[in-house]
């Protein structure tokens, strides 16, 4: 069965042209299409290409959209060679659009209308393992699971190969380095006998151990498509091959040349397996994030079914089932309370440590920890619709990701081995030809140095490890990065720009000055006020009664209400007239508001707008309802600003309440009174005036703004996850998560350019040393052993600095 999504079809003849298109198919059975989900179904006899469906469709004139990135699972990959390597063989699979491979993740997106099949076949072609990832079932523990079982086998194998190496270590370099040791072996065991136990443990090395590496080197050679395995395979069976002629028929080499080097053989196969064995723990550790927020998502949950209740797992439970959640357990999904009074920890969307009060109507999430009482839940999400595996796969979506800067590693690594075994060939030819006596010994032995130095591990590993660390950091602080370009760009950012309500604010008036006159207490004159204001729907009159309903006030029964427009309005209240309103109504009803001029001055450079209260035909007070500023952003402003960056704001409130706004928090530039549209301008006129921007806002009105902003940063709770508009979702509602996604991004980044230095310093300044270059000078020479240690300290060095990361600590708010 093929499922293919439709473009273009407007009514039923269009249907049946599509139906007919894909049923003149050889090899189709069926063919059914639904206009209303734009989508066709075909049966086919296993035997028909989804290329050759898709061509039908757009020969009867409408287009097939690419499906949902398949993402494969990918075994066998062991530098950025193959990651290149099984890129161009997904690129090449008919109907593939792009094709992105993660080293550090093993996995691979593509985005096209290739079949599974095809793309799984490809990479076996290319020979390496892939499977299809099921997001329908978790696949993090059986991953787990795989590599454990890849780390013992490692260690296994590295166990077997150290106790082989180690007496073929001492019998030759010992000899070497200590002459008395040499005439011992040699007045006891005989250099023939020695070299014949040499053979026969460094045999055992490469065959068990380190078949590995000609298992994988050489059919890549073969395919005139070599890899790290290559380079090991090829250097290795050099020294060994030499070894051979040297131990069994020594009269075929020139005089002078008989040597063995069984030790470089066997020693670069053990260190190598020493770096695998580093690397693999060292990976295990960058997924962490994921790993804990796997361990968030309840395993069952308790299901009212048919008047009883049953304890069933997390994929048997069906939106619109009722669950109920016992004190101190995870709540299993997201859903609706129907019963029941508690406080949940929401901590783990919110970031706020305060839990939050649930009675019946309010929403929960999955994942989140109930804490005193017991709730009914009315499932509204379950499975990979909920929160937190929207999270989950935002997450893995970004380590996955690949930057703009690893595009340019991919080229050029894609280049190098072939390369490297270039210069291999180049240097053995160089000392063949002018190399000092014996020139057939320095030129086998400095080839192999080259061949093993250059391994580009280090390259392949440099960039996703970095990224997977810090984007699953970034997930811990509540920073999720949707697109991996992000991570890069934001780091560049010279200008953030800002919306203001319910980002700067917190999105809904409230009550935020009552200054009384002599003579009138708090309680009597907001309830009075209230009861009047509970008439209006205007959201200045929604605050006010939600002020007093907070304080536990009972708002009295009101007579003779009147709107009197553009003015304020009126009532009778428990026998007095109350009347609220502009300083104009004051004055209309012959009240001097100057007592309360100093209060109004102060509120007007707050950019608030004072209403007046009068009861009974007295002034008895001054209000003011504003949408009041976060509790955390001027900390965060000032935080952006110590990061060097200038802060703007873009709003369409009136310009004097905007200034004001920006007078308080010491934002640097203000575009006010601009609607949505326009908003887009205003970005694109900073982007122009400073340089690269980055936008944050609520991720719903601000949707054009945040597209047209080099990097959208959507604010907002957990529900607001799934903003497709956004580039960097902040899980909490605080600012000062933008300023931590920027110092990540800028330490994440600094982080990549430390290993792509090491990695690519380290090899191109390690070739001309391992070639023989400093002989001529200084006498010196990187023996094969040295050169495969040094190239595993290089993945393993990476791998650490990427791990740092782990530590990053969030910008401290600045008071």
């Amino acid at each position: 069965m093929e499922d293919l999504v439709i473009e273009g079809m407007t009514c039923a003849s269009c249907v049946g042209r599509v139906e007919r298109a894909l049923a003149a198919v050889p090899g189709v059975s069926k063919a059914s299409v639904n206009l209303a989900t734009e989508r066709a179904s075909v049966q086919t006899d296993g035997n028909v290409a989804r290329e050759a469906l898709v061509q039908a469709i757009r020969k009867a004139g409408y287009e097939v959209t690419a499906s949902v990135p398949l993402e494969l699972e990918i075994e066998g990959m062991t530098c950025a060679s193959c990651v290149g390597r099984v890129e161009r063989a997904l690129l090449a699979v008919p109907g593939v659009q792009s094709a992105s491979v993660n080293l550090a993740t093993e996995r691979a997106t593509v985005q096209g209308n290739a079949s599974p099949a095809a793309l799984v076949a490809a990479i076996a072609t290319a020979g390496y393992t892939a499977r299809l990832l099921d997001r329908a079932v978790s696949n993090e523990d059986a991953q787990a699971q795989r590599h454990a079982d890849e780390l013992r086998v490692l260690r296994r194998d590295l166990l077997l190969a150290t106790a082989l190496t180690l007496p073929v270590f001492l019998l030759e370099m010992g000899g070497h380095l200590v002459p008395a040791f040499h005439h011992f072996i040699a007045s006891t065991l005989g250099m023939q006998n020695s070299w014949l136990l040499q053979f026969v443990l460094t045999t055992l090395v490469l065959v068990f151990p380190g078949r590995r590496f000609y298992e994988k080197g050489i059919p890549a050679l073969l395919r005139a498509a070599p890899d790290m395995n290559s380079l090991v395979a090829v250097g290795t069976l050099a020294a060994y091959g030499f070894s051979l002629v040297a131990t069994f028929v020594p009269r075929l080499l020139p005089a002078g040349t008989v040597n063995v080097y069984y030790e470089a053989a066997a020693v670069i196969v053990t260190l190598i397996l020493l770096g695998r064995v580093l690397e693999a723990k060292a990976k295990g550790r960058t997924s962490e994030a994921i790993k804990r927020l796997l361990k968030l998502q309840a395993k069952t949950a308790r299901v009212r079914r048919d008047g009883s209740v049953v304890e069933l797992p997390l994929e048997r439970i069906n939106s619109g089932d009722v669950i109920d959640v016992r004190p101190g357990e995870r709540i299993a999904v997201d859903g609706e309370v129907i019963d029941g009074d508690s406080y949940v920890d929401e901590s783990m969307i919110s970031g706020e440590p305060v839990p939050v009060q649930k009675t019946p109507g309010s929403t929960v999430v999955g994942g989140t920890v109930n804490q005193t009482g017991t709730l009914g839940v009315r499932a509204t999400a379950v499975g990979g619709a909920t929160v937190l595996a929207q999270i989950i796969r935002l997450v893995e979506q970004a380590q996955s990701a690949k930057l703009p800067i690893q595009a340019l590693v991919d080229r050029i690594t894609l280049w190098f081995v072939p390369a490297v075994m270039g210069l291999a060939a180049l240097t053995f030819l160089v000392w063949l030809l002018f190399g000092p006596d014996p020139a057939l010994t320095f030129g086998l032995v400095n080839a192999v140095a080259v061949l093993i130095i250059a391994c580009p591990c280090a390259m392949g590993l440099a960039t996703p490890t970095s990224i997977m660390v810090g984007t699953g950091r970034g997930a811990e602080l509540g920073v999720l990065f949707r697109k991996g370009e992000a991570l890069q760009l934001l780091k560049e950012a010279q200008v953030v720009a800002v919306d203001k309500t319910g980002t700067l604010t917190e999105g809904r008036p409230l009550l935020t000055d009552l200054q009384l006159a002599d003579g009138f207490t708090r309680d009597d004159v907001l309830a009075k006020v209230a009861a009047v204001e509970d008439r209006s729907e205007h959201p200045i009159a929604r605050a006010i009664v939600s002020a007093a309903q907070q304080d536990g006030l009972q708002l009295p029964t009101i007579e003779a209400f009147e709107s009197v427009t553009g003015y304020g309005v009126r009532a009778q209240v428990q026998g007095v007239r109350v009347e609220v309103g502009a300083d104009r109504f004051m004055q209309t009803l012959g009240l001097d508001v100057t007592a309360f001029a100093d209060v109004a001055r102060q509120l007007g450079e707050e950019g608030k707008s004072p209403l007046y209260a009068a009861i009974d035909g007295k002034l008895a007070a001054i209000i003011a309802v504003s949408d009041p500023i976060k509790h955390d952003t001027r900390a965060a402003i000032a935080s952006l600003h110590a990061l060097g960056l200038k802060v703007a704001m873009i709003t369409g409130d009136n310009r004097r309440t905007a200034e004001a706004i920006a007078r308080q928090l010491g934002i640097d530039e203000v575009v006010a009174e601009v609607l949505p549209e326009g908003k887009v301008d205003a970005v694109r006129r900073l982007k122009a005036a400073h340089g690269r921007l980055a936008y944050v806002g609520d991720g719903i009105n601000d949707a054009p703004a945040l597209a047209a902003a080099d990097v959208g940063l959507a604010i907002g709770t957990g529900t607001d996850v799934a903003i497709e508009a956004a580039d960097v979702v902040l899980m909490s509602g605080s600012l000062q998560g933008v300023p931590n996604a920027i110092a990540l991004s800028k330490a994440t980044m600094g982080n990549i350019s430390q290993n792509l230095f090491w990695a690519f310093a380290y090899n191109t300044a390690l070739i001309p040393v391992a070639a023989g270059l400093l002989y001529p000078f200084w006498g010196v020479l990187l023996s094969p052993v040295f050169a495969a240690g040094a190239m595993a300290l290089s993945s393993v060095f990476v791998l650490g600095n990427a791990l740092r990361l782990k530590r990053f600590q969030p910008p401290q708010a600045q008071a």
